[in-house]
């Protein structure tokens, strides 16, 4: 991998999505947009818009006038101090200085908005909306707002969360060149995990070749999820992440399970994984064919003028034909990840689970959106007999005339080829 192949964002791409926003700003009648971006460490799924108008550290507020360049506001002095050293390198920032704020307190977020004459205007926000899985009611702390509101009792605020995603999921040309290198990073990811899992190798081990392999190709990825084991029916960070306890040696007939998140130039992709370590049994080979059938349906389904919600159903057609369970949804957006397909709560059915909370079903959100050439998906159907689970898939994007798939490698039962030299953590 060379600097020369490396993609990048030019002035031309930065024009592009600005037009985009003030031609939003005229349909919806607009005198200013204000966006506050969730911190950089958020991990999957960030609430990141902000970086879509500066291509820079994620965790500002952005307040975009009628006319003029958009202010970014920083959470602290290190950001300044990073802007300053990428300009000393030869980048070229698309905030200047002197359109930068130093904090994005309450006090500087009012006293920008004071200067732009913006008292009595109509200000779209991107931050109080829903955003999926994590922040269903909205980003911006309570605190921050309330001062807001109580400065500016005759400006109008308006939340654009959702019409404004819509608008930035059609990927511009150099978004899909960088998408690409994102999955691209993210296969080799997987390739080094199914290069270490072996029985007697800890998950740790798995789990840190795959992040290794990220960062060693330029890749920021957030954390992955990962279990492992014969019967594993669970998802996220993995437990030795969470309480003091050591990561589980792998052994023959396990699988792991991962979501390997990519994330390069601010555009994420998403490889879903199941490994077999060894001989598996033969219900992990069934719901990976059910998975199979699953992914293929979506890509099928996956054409310009169809909806969401047929997509959802074309995936759930093969998961409801057959006699096991899904585990979880079966395909959602990404950059941004606003679309999320439908659940169902049988995960509650399984022995063991009585005196838990219900797991509940849920339907499409966004089931009329129509795909559009551009735009994003992680398919990641999953299936299970029993406990014995599998998930696969990847990123995909809509074509113009047939679906772009980013990462074909996942989308099928892989098998461990690591040696076992793994030594069991005291």
């Amino acid at each position: 991998m060379t600097e020369a192949r490396t993609p990048v964002f030019s002035m031309n791409e930065r024009d592009r999505r600005w037009n985009l926003a003030r031609d939003f700003m005229a349909r919806e009648g607009l005198d200013a947009l204000l966006v506050f971006g969730e911190h950089e460490d958020a991990g999957p799924a960030p609430v990141a818009y902000d970086t879509w108008f500066t291509n820079g550290r994620a965790g500002t507020t952005v307040v975009l006038p009628g006319t003029g360049e958009p202010v970014c506001l920083l959470p602290g002095p290190m950001c300044v101090m990073d802007h300053l050293e990428s300009r000393r390198r030869g980048d070229t920032p698309w905030i200047p200085p002197h359109q930068l704020r130093g904090t994005r307190r309450s006090d500087t977020l009012i006293a920008t908005l004071g200067e732009l004459g913006l008292a009595r205007a109509v200000i779209g926000v991107i931050g109080l909306g829903s955003h999926l899985p994590w922040h269903p009611e909205g980003i911006i702390p309570y605190g921050l707002w309330n001062n807001v509101l109580s400065h500016f009792p005759d400006a109008v605020f308006a939340p654009v969360d959702l019409p404004f995603g819509q608008l930035v999921m059609r990927l511009g040309e150099e978004e899909i060149a960088v998408l690409r290198h994102s999955a691209r990073i993210g296969d080799e990811m997987v390739q080094a995990m199914v290069a270490t899992a072996a029985p007697g190798v800890p998950e740790s081990r798995v789990y840190a070749a795959g992040m290794a392999a990220g960062y060693d190709r330029g890749s920021l990825p957030p954390a992955m999820h990962l279990w492992s084991g014969p019967d594993a029916v669970a998802a996220g960070p993995p437990a030795w992440g969470q309480r003091a306890q050591p990561p589980r040696v792998l052994e023959e007939g396990d699988v792991v399970y991962a979501e390997v998140f990519s994330s390069f130039g601010g555009r994420h992709a998403q490889n879903q994984v199941t490994i077999a370590v060894g001989d598996v049994h033969e219900d992990f080979h069934r719901a990976a064919d059910v998975c199979r059938a699953s992914y293929d349906a979506g890509l099928g389904a996956l054409r310009p003028g169809h909806t969401f919600g047929e997509l959802v159903d074309a995936m759930h057609a093969p998961l409801d034909a057959a006699d096991g369970w899904p585990f979880l949804i079966a395909v959602h957006s990404l950059n941004p990840g606003l679309s999320v397909g439908r659940g169902r709560g049988l995960f509650s059915r399984l022995p063991g689970t009585e005196g838990y909370p219900r797991v509940p079903d849920h339907p499409t959100f966004l089931p009329h959106l129509e795909l559009a050439p551009g735009m994003s998906f992680a398919f990641e159907p999953n299936y299970a007999f029993g406990r014995r689970l599998a998930h696969l898939g990847g990123t995909v994007v809509v074509g113009e005339d047939a679906p772009i798939e980013l990462n074909a490698y996942s989308a099928r039962l892989l098998h461990a080829t690591g040696t076992g030299t793994g030594r069991r953590p005291r």
